[in-house]
């Protein structure tokens, strides 16, 4: 069998439109299978995958949900079933990339199903809404989407329409015909880092002693997005080990800071029995946004990073509470785990003549990780800063050690 797209669309309001986009992939011998998220009946346009069987799979009918009148909860039903049946498909290898079309509810439904994907699947969507504030971000999410904008309404297969879907569809085509790098090679062990500015310099260093002594190193920018992708590139299988420099995401997701990285944060790698190097960049600071300040936060001591980051000094009941949750989440690794502990700050903006600086405070956070977590589980506790050479010198050992050379 030959390369196949799998085509999402609402066929009841963007049914000409797909038909256009199915034939030109077709012309270029790639085979297709269209799929109908319509959220309503329509015999107008065929698909390989109906509307009556997304909804099936979603756990509904379609007659059930013409006398809904909550659209949210239509676009749910629709969704999930769209997501249950394109897992389905790809597990039995039935397509090999993935294509959408819509306007702003289309784009936003095809995109969750998209995003359920695994990362590494060609995934492109075609949307006129794709330059709205704040929907472009909702749109990728941590989903390794190629989201092409339309500029014009896709509505009436015109020649800008068609030179719109040309280019995406040659796109796509370029992406099935040629030779990609998997995400994963085979022989080849491969170490997810996490990493922001303020420990750049630590990370840029033990992620260089681990590609000298053979190892493949992916980062993250551990903002809340990319720490959320490398959870779920975790329970992929993608990666044998973690060196996760900067997992504040785990008390900006609970206090529900802008870093805020998910529930499953610091989990995956534990689940998946994956070995852990743990330190705590950013860990002791907060980044709530300006507009949602509670009034003792401007008493807070703070670090602004620039005109538009600042970041805020944890308190030492909220160290306490953050230290909780490591530990909740830590005790369950089926895999050795190892923490790193700078004791002269966090980050480079954790130093002496900071204002947040405080290393006599961190230890209430040191302190309660030692009361909670298992035996097993290893402190190591270094007279350094994050970003001291000598402090990424013992993280760099210390992966190594658990990893295997």
């Amino acid at each position: 069998m030959g390369k196949r797209v799998l085509i999402i669309a609402t066929l009841d309001t963007k049914g000409r439109e797909a038909e256009y986009l199915k034939d030109k992939i077709q012309s270029l011998g790639v085979e297709t299978l269209m799929m109908d998220i319509s959220m309503r009946m329509q015999d107008q346009y065929s698909a390989d995958i109906t509307q009556v069987q997304v909804a099936r799979a979603g756990g509904s009918e379609m007659s059930r949900l013409s006398e809904m009148k909550e659209r949210s909860q239509i676009t749910g039903i629709i969704t999930k079933g769209a997501i249950k049946l394109a897992l389905e498909l790809l597990k039995n290898g039935k397509f090999h990339g993935i294509v959408g079309i819509g306007g702003s509810t289309g784009t936003l439904m095809a995109t969750d199903v998209m995003r359920a994907l695994p990362f590494g699947i060609p995934k492109l969507m075609i949307s006129s809404t794709a330059a709205l504030p704040g929907l472009s971000t909702r749109y990728i999410g941590k989903g390794d989407i190629m989201l092409f904008h339309s500029v014009i309404e896709i509505s009436g297969v015109s020649s800008a329409l068609k030179n719109v879907m040309d280019r995406a569809v040659y796109s796509i085509h370029g992406m099935l015909s040629h030779d990609i790098t998997p995400p994963k090679v085979k022989g080849v062990k491969s170490i997810a880092i996490t990493m922001l500015g303020p420990c750049e310099g630590c990370a840029s260093r033990v992620r260089a002693g681990l590609e000298r002594a053979g190892y493949e190193v992916i980062g993250f920018s551990a903002a809340g997005i990319g720490d959320r992708a490398m959870e779920d590139m975790i329970k992929e299988g993608i990666f044998d080990g973690v060196v996760d420099l900067a997992p504040g995401g785990v008390g900006e997701h609970y206090f529900g800071f802008m870093r805020d990285a998910g529930p499953d944060r610091l989990e995956s790698a534990g689940i998946m029995g994956i070995p852990q190097v743990i330190s705590t960049c950013s860990v002791n600071h907060m980044t709530p946004a300006k507009s949602r300040y509670k009034p003792e936060y401007h008493q807070r001591r703070k670090y602004d990073l620039d005109r538009f980051r600042t970041w805020l000094r944890h308190s030492p009941d909220e160290l306490e509470k953050v230290a909780e949750l490591f530990t909740e989440k830590l005790n369950k690794s089926k895999a050795p785990v190892k923490i790193v502990i700078p004791l002269k700050g966090w980050s480079s903006v954790d130093r002496p003549g900071s204002p947040t600086y405080d290393p006599d405070e961190d230890m209430v956070f040191v302190k309660r990780l030692k009361e909670g977590l298992k035996k097993e589980i290893e402190i190591i506790e270094v007279p350094a800063n994050m970003e001291d050479p000598e402090f990424s010198d013992v993280v760099l050992k210390t992966a190594l050690d658990i990893f295997g050379r």
